[in-house]
């Protein structure tokens, strides 16, 4: 299935990223809280959002930081997916 964002949307995928303790201890992501960093996987066409002009500074393959409570979260195909605005997203990681 793809996903086709609207407007200033955004759909990210967490990246999963495994830690391992001092004591070697590796934590996966079902034991932490949600990861910030993310792939960018589709990109809205921006435009007039509330008679504002939204231009799109990510691209498809980017990874962000995106803000740590925001968008709505999906699930497609077993894989998550988050849809957030453009302004949920702080930096892109590089």
């Amino acid at each position: 299935m793809l996903l086709k964002p609207l407007a200033d949307n955004v759909v990210i995928k967490s990246c999963k990223v495994e830690e391992t303790t001092k004591s070697g201890i590796v934590l996966t992501s079902a034991s932490k809280e949600k990861p910030q960093i993310a792939e960018v996987v589709a990109v809205g066409p921006g435009g007039i959002v509330d008679g504002n002009e939204v231009k799109m500074t990510v691209k498809p393959g980017d990874k962000v930081v995106a803000a740590k409570y925001s968008g709505t979260e999906i699930k497609i195909d077993d894989t998550e997916y988050t849809i957030l605005h453009i302004a949920d997203i702080l930096a892109i990681v590089e």
